[in-house]
């Protein structure tokens, strides 16, 4: 049976997630949301791109930032998922590390936890439990504030998939489900380039773990190491990313440009990739 996450079902084929960071610094976008009309106006835009789910997040995980109060991230989330869901049915994703702001996300209308922890929190995991939402667990080495400094792996990607797998059976262990679960390497969380790249060539590695792969590689700084470009000229690098994903099969792509993506993963889905 495919995971739901609200109207939009995996399938086997990709989709297309699109990003509001309704921070004042995001490593790309930051600030450019942060007002509550320019956040509206991205929603809107976003939704006549075809993104098929919006993640929200209020707290910036760019290396070497630091938390927010639980009261300033609820203030930057909240208004942006209920305005999404007075205004269309597309489902919408909490990004957060905090389970409060998750409980109250879901409260205003999100359907899926995003946890950069990993699910690493107790709290976190109880409130995903008796909530009973899906959940994307991602992979992260350290924490925002130190995950760059010398990250290093025996096997990079088995080394994910174990530490993945742990994750999910503590998951279980709480009452979630595996098919309820998402899970995301961590394309830049306590990597380097060398890392980054094994992690988009072992992405068939990770399918048939648990409900979905999502690839969150937009506009990150590995393409940056690749080609030369700076985070506002990478649109080409984060297209070759998306496609890669898509061609091994993973769920989800997690983007900032949602109109030329889902154009390139539309073209990719109809060739029967």
């Amino acid at each position: 049976m495919s995971l739901s996450l609200g109207k939009l079902k995996l399938d086997g084929k990709c989709h297309v997630m699109g990003i509001l960071n309704v921070t004042p610094d995001s490593f790309y976008d930051g600030g450019w949301h942060f007002d509550s009309n320019n956040a509206r106006k991205r929603i809107e835009e976003m939704i006549e791109e075809g993104a098929e789910i919006i993640d929200i997040g209020g707290e910036s995980t760019r290396p070497g930032s630091r938390p927010v109060s639980i009261e300033e991230e609820l203030e930057r989330v909240i208004p942006a998922i209920e305005f999404i869901t007075n205004i269309s049915d597309i489902p919408v994703s909490i990004d957060t590390q905090k389970a409060e702001v998750a409980r109250k996300a879901v409260e205003a209308g999100a359907c899926v936890v995003n946890n950069v922890g990993g699910l690493r929190n107790s709290e976190m995991i109880q409130a995903v439990a008796e909530m009973k939402v899906p959940v994307i667990i991602m992979h992260m080495q350290g924490t925002p504030e130190n995950m760059q400094k010398d990250p290093h792996y025996d096997d990079t990607v088995l080394d994910i998939r174990n530490w993945l797998e742990e994750r999910i059976k503590s998951a279980e262990m709480a009452g979630i489900k595996r098919s309820n679960v998402i899970i995301d390497p961590g394309i830049g969380f306590g990597k380097n380039l060398k890392h980054n790249l094994e992690i988009l060539g072992g992405l068939s590695e990770l399918k048939d773990m648990a409900g979905g792969v999502l690839l969150g590689a937009s506009r990150k700084s590995f393409i940056g190491f690749l080609t030369g470009a700076k985070d506002s000229d990478r649109l080409t690098g984060s297209l070759a990313a998306a496609m890669m994903g898509a061609t091994a099969g993973v769920d989800l792509v997690r983007v900032h440009d949602v109109k030329e993506t889902r154009k390139a993963i539309d073209t990719i889905n109809a060739l029967g990739f």
